[in-house]
């Protein structure tokens, strides 16, 4: 459902750029800067061009980080999104996900207070590899996947306007990683061919689970964006889930960012499978302990991962602390408290933290990971990244 909340934003400052040549594996803690400075040069898009001037504003310098912290960084981060849950009904004492709240729990840092940005699921999944806010069609899922009619820019750099596949020379954290030299993938559980997403202008058969796929469009945030799906990676990197098993099999075939969408059934979303199975957390329980033992016993994520589980937006139209509350995250908060639990080799196992987060912190902290610029809501200087509070700190 819609939330009226407008997500918070402060006022913009540049943060210190000409990071990009720090050795990757000394990465201190992640402690944003506000210094004031130059903005950095427009990183390449998916397809080779640089954001147009006048378009989408060159994305803020990642954050400086204090060189006496010594946290280890991860090199392999692993993303899955399930649906609908709110922290109580997941992560209370008598949760129905028992492998997620108990046994996972006791391995990870447990993310108190991470919140979605808005309702419905689109903008959640969008905030999480663009920084782009909602707008009138993302919240509405985008049931016709129309043009974004852009109208300007933000002062974080975001486009005002609405619709739902945006601009050729938008950034994505997906071209980010590839400008770099980095690879990245998105699993989608039921897609049937790689890169899979409607015709512009035409309606998404895509919204609701059937017994031929349970895939859903506005799960998949890759193809909202013209420098992803104009680009040959599209059909290469958008890929069904059942890839993952042998990108697994090596450090070498291991992406960089791995993101994983179950489909209606295994991601919570549905009450009742399509299949006429139990859903919701029952589902999502099941098949967390079928697939996440392979992710962790993997040898990217044993020499340097990190697995972060969470929930695009809490249930109805729950909202967490507004803008005005100091408890409330950097770009807000309007999806509803959903926790997030995060696992490495680099974490307290069974430890929690209070910090606010949303999605922006998640795409600013990946971001920070490998020294690229903050896009979008990411690059407010509020927007709290993964610290200590998340990775212990080296002797």
């Amino acid at each position: 459902m819609k939330n009226s909340t407008v997500p918070r934003t402060k006022a913009s400052r540049w943060r210190t750029p000409g990071l990009l040549l720090l050795p990757a594996l000394l990465l201190p803690a992640l402690a944003a800067c506000t210094t004031e400075g130059p903005g950095p040069s427009p990183t390449p898009s998916l397809s080779g061009g640089t954001a147009a001037a006048g378009t989408t504003p060159a994305p803020r310098a990642s954050a400086t980080r204090d060189p006496a912290s010594h946290t280890r960084t991860p090199g392999h981060v692993f993303v899955i999104n399930l649906e609908n849950k709110g922290y109580d009904s997941v992560w209370g004492d008598n949760s129905p996900a028992p492998y997620l709240a108990g046994t996972l729990r006791k391995k990870g840092v447990l993310l108190k207070n991470y919140y979605g940005i808005a309702h419905n699921s689109l903008p959640n999944y969008l905030a999480q590899i663009s920084g782009q806010r909602p707008n009138d069609s993302t919240m509405a899922d985008c049931h016709t996947y129309t043009e974004f009619n852009a109208t300007g820019t933000d002062s974080e750099g975001a486009l005002q306007g609405d619709g739902c596949v945006y601009p050729q020379d938008t950034q994505t954290l997906a071209g980010q990683l590839t400008s770099q030299g980095k690879t990245w993938k998105g699993y989608m559980e039921d897609m049937q061919e790689p890169c899979e997403h409607p015709p512009l202008g035409e309606p998404d058969n895509h919204i609701k689970a059937t017994m031929e796929s349970q895939y859903s469009t506005h799960h998949n945030p890759f193809v909202y964006f013209h420098a992803i799906t104009s680009s040959p990676d599209c059909a290469a990197n958008v890929v069904n889930f059942a890839a993952l098993a042998d990108d697994l099999k090596s450090v070498g075939t291991t992406p960089t960012l791995s993101y994983i969408t179950p489909n209606l059934c295994h991601d919570g979303h549905d009450a009742t499978c399509a299949d006429g199975t139990t859903g919701g957390l029952t589902a999502v329980d099941g098949w967390l302990k079928e697939q996440v033992p392979a992710i962790l016993s993997s040898p990217a994520y044993q020499q340097d991962g990190m697995l972060v589980i969470t929930f695009d937006e809490a249930e109805g139209d729950s909202s967490g602390p507004t803008g005005s509350d100091a408890a409330s995250p950097a770009g807000g908060a309007a999806g509803g408290r959903v926790g997030a639990l995060v696992l490495s080799p680099f974490s307290n196992a069974g430890t929690s933290s209070d910090r606010a987060y949303n999605h922006y912190s998640l795409l600013a902290t990946i971001e920070d990971f490998y020294f690229l610029p903050r896009l979008g809501l990411a690059g407010d200087p509020a927007v709290a990244t993964f610290g200590d509070d998340v990775f212990r700190k080296e002797s």
